[in-house]
């Protein structure tokens, strides 16, 4: 590369055709560009918000409240030691909100192969809630690969009794969880919400940077800055596809983290902190507008 930029400074010194050194240079620019991209860090869409999650995924033979379903349609029978494409087509993942019973959801042919209970013990838990308040039942053959790769772990996994094998399901549960998001991710099921702006790169990124750093001073121009656009475009596009401001969502995440924190028994000048609040009285009324 240093060789390529060398000769080209060479050959302007030379009065080589211009057309040529431009030649080059737009190629200097353009191979540069390349390496950039490369050693760009790809935009984490998740980690900031399953920390704010925090989630515990359990196997359950009786599930209760927001829960997991591996169901299998048919009569295809899971007896080989290495699950088949025909009997992976026959599964499919089942989303059911806690307001649910799978049992009124699964058709005459279909049956529960496992179900999981999953819990949210993070601030960020009710809000994710509400976007995942209605079932969604996800077949293999549309399904993300990495969904479809857990799914057959684990249906290889429970063909037959292995050591270890409670706590490998219940870890396996986890990486479902991780697998189900990433899937709603890469398919968004709604037309507006967090799963849709997740999917938008220019979105993401704002969403990104407010999950990882609630506490710092983020401001309208920043984070459309972060995502490449103007500010009255980025916030009128915010709104649209979160139903809600920039800085509303920014005030509901650090209210929702602030109210976890009160019930720890923290004092508000350390939680106004670790929020961004200027001040604990400035905190205090937040909350008691939000009740």
């Amino acid at each position: 590369m240093q060789f390529l930029k060398t000769w080209i400074l060479t050959r302007l010194e030379t009065h080589t055709t211009p057309c040529i050194v431009l030649y080059l240079m737009q190629q200097y620019v353009h191979i540069n560009l390349q390496i950039v991209q490369m050693d760009a860090p790809r935009l984490d869409r998740l980690t900031a918000l399953l920390e704010g999650l925090s989630p515990k995924v359990t196997l359950t033979s009786k599930p209760d409240g927001f829960s997991l379903h591996i169901i299998q349609t048919g009569k295809v029978e899971l007896s080989s030691e290495s699950i088949s494409d025909p009997q992976l087509e026959a599964l499919s993942l089942l989303v059911c909100p806690a307001a649910y019973s799978f049992q009124n959801i699964i058709e005459a042919d279909q049956q529960c192969f496992m179900s999981f209970d999953v819990i949210f013990d993070g601030p960020m838990g009710p809000s994710f809630l509400t976007e995942l308040s209605q079932p969604i039942s996800i077949s293999m053959k549309d399904a993300d690969p990495s969904l479809v790769q857990v799914m057959t772990l684990i249906t290889n996994e429970m063909l037959a009794i292995r050591c270890g094998q409670p706590l490998f399901i219940n870890r396996a549960g986890d990486i479902l969880l991780i697998s189900l998001m990433r899937h709603l991710t890469s398919r968004p099921q709604q037309t507006s919400g967090l799963f849709l702006a997740l999917s938008d790169p220019r979105i993401a990124r704002s969403l990104v940077a407010m999950h990882t750093k609630p506490a710092h001073p983020w401001t309208l121009e920043i984070l459309a800055n972060l995502a490449g656009m103007s500010r009255t475009s980025f916030a009128n596009y915010f709104k649209d596809v979160m139903q809600v401001s920039p800085g509303k969502y920014l005030e509901n995440l650090r209210l929702a983290i602030a109210r976890q924190l009160v019930q720890t028994g923290i004092g508000l000048k350390q939680i106004a902190a670790r929020t961004g609040y200027a001040s604990p009285s400035t905190l205090s009324r937040a909350l008691g507008r939000s009740v």
